[in-house]
């Protein structure tokens, strides 16, 4: 991977070489015009094909390597989980959504005797 990286910015090189025609002052206009805000289409016509050639090798060597490229939206999906045990990487308690932990409202929770300490009669009534 470093190999096809390496030769990508080697390529890259080359094509702002060419894209000044020989002249220092171009090829030093060009080299500081590019920043982290710079679109591929503000690049010069040299180094966007440049840069078009060194991705479409990098693809094909990958996959001569035995590398699986696939769009994002293929790429991005996961397996679905193969078991329930152990704890949960969202956080959650594996229940299903909306069963309450302990008994639901009116129900005994199993602490306490099963009363609601709020709802005693007043004393002295």
């Amino acid at each position: 991977m470093q190999e096809i990286l390496f030769s990508a910015v080697i390529d890259a090189v080359v094509a702002l070489k060419q894209a000044s025609k020989g002249l220092p002052n171009t090829l030093l206009r060009d080299i500081n015009a590019i920043h982290s805000n710079t679109t591929f289409g503000d690049l010069p016509r040299e180094l966007q094909a440049g840069i078009s050639a060194a991705v479409r090798a990098a693809f094909t060597r990958l996959l001569k390597e035995g590398y699986s490229v696939a769009p994002a939206e293929q790429g991005r999906q996961r397996p679905p989980p193969s078991d329930n045990r152990g704890p949960r990487r969202d956080g959650g308690s594996g229940r299903p959504p909306g069963k309450p932990r302990h008994g639901g409202p009116g129900k005994p929770s199993g602490r306490g005797g099963g009363r609601n300490p709020g709802s005693r009669p007043p004393r002295g009534s």
